[in-house]
């Protein structure tokens, strides 16, 4: 998107101004470095969906990376082969090695003696646990619950303030049967409208579909809208026409289930669904909403983060 065609002037000029005070440039877009101000809000945005963690769910907290294997396996190649970030490095031996980095200081190229290591860097928070809990065997009837967040990748570069290529993302992964994953949602769904209250953002609750790749792609979202398995809560960050997905609220269906063998004792294959926020699109809309400083901030904003 085009901030200058898309947003109005006075919008761009303000998003613009709160790059430059809670940002800084890496040199590639869609990165950057935090400062502590913008790190203070985000760390009470965790603190908060943490209030609302239900007490039987389990805590896990993941690396940037995960295994090529298991996101091959959950199938995510086939699904968002563009958003992919593989970890490639230099192999072979010593001389090998160092033939391929002095190839720079002749006017070569060192990456072009890359080979794709074991590791992608992980597009979603839930994706490792689905193995973890398999792994355990049976599911229990009341199914499971974990509470999960990871630093994420995806391949879209933009100039955007409300994407970036590395990003902060939490989750509730539930794992049930469909009524119990139905609940979970609705629940969710309602929770969520309330936290979006409590911090003074606007927003509308729609259903969505997930940016799948090319024309199998398309078929798969309209789908997904179809059979109403993903909703966004969506705030006007860039501009009111075309809000941000800042939550999101998923149903998978048996898919997972069915990749990692998740089944209960009745030998019936579980369904899966997740609760996901994205950190740092839900921080960049409090500053959007309320401006950079935050000592100018409603109380009732400040009370409910507890900053």
């Amino acid at each position: 998107m085009n901030l200058t065609t898309r947003i109005p002037e006075h919008r761009e000029r303000r998003h613009n101004a709160l790059i430059d005070i809670l940002f800084r440039s890496s040199g590639v877009d869609g990165v950057y470095g935090r400062t502590g101000a913008y790190e203070n809000v985000v760390d009470a945005l965790a603190a908060l969906i943490s209030r609302y963690r239900a007490s039987e769910a389990e805590v896990f907290r993941f690396p940037p990376v995960m295994s090529r294997a298991m996101l091959e396996k959950q199938g995510y190649l086939k699904s968002f082969p563009n958003l992919v970030g593989c970890v490639s490095c230099l192999h072979g031996s010593e001389h090998e090695i160092r033939e391929a980095v002095e190839a720079t200081e002749n006017g070569g190229n060192w990456t072009d003696g890359l080979v794709a290591a074991d590791l992608v860097l992980s597009p979603a928070a839930c994706y490792p646990i689905y193995p973890i809990a398999a792994a355990r065997g049976t599911v229990p009837d009341d199914g499971l619950l974990f509470d999960v967040a990871s630093d994420c990748f995806r391949h879209e570069p933009s100039k955007n303030i409300d994407r970036f290529q590395t990003f902060r993302m939490r989750e509730y992964v539930r794992i049930g049967t469909p009524e119990q994953i139905q609940e979970f949602r609705h629940a969710w769904i309602e929770r969520a409208k309330g936290i979006a209250n409590r911090i003074g953002l606007p927003f509308t609750v729609d259903v969505a579909n997930d940016p799948f790749f090319g024309r199998v792609g398309a078929m798969m979202a309209a789908s997904q809208i179809q059979q109403s398995l993903k909703f966004e809560l969506l705030i006007p960050v860039i501009s009111e026409e075309k809000p941000t997905a800042c939550m999101s609220f998923n149903y998978h269906r048996e898919h997972f289930g069915e990749v990692w063998g998740l089944h209960n004792k009745a030998g019936d294959v579980l369904h899966t669904g997740c609760v996901a926020f994205g950190m740092d699109r839900l921080a960049v809309a409090l500053f959007a909403s309320h401006g950079a400083d935050t000592r100018t901030w409603p109380q009732s904003v400040l009370d409910a983060l507890k900053l």
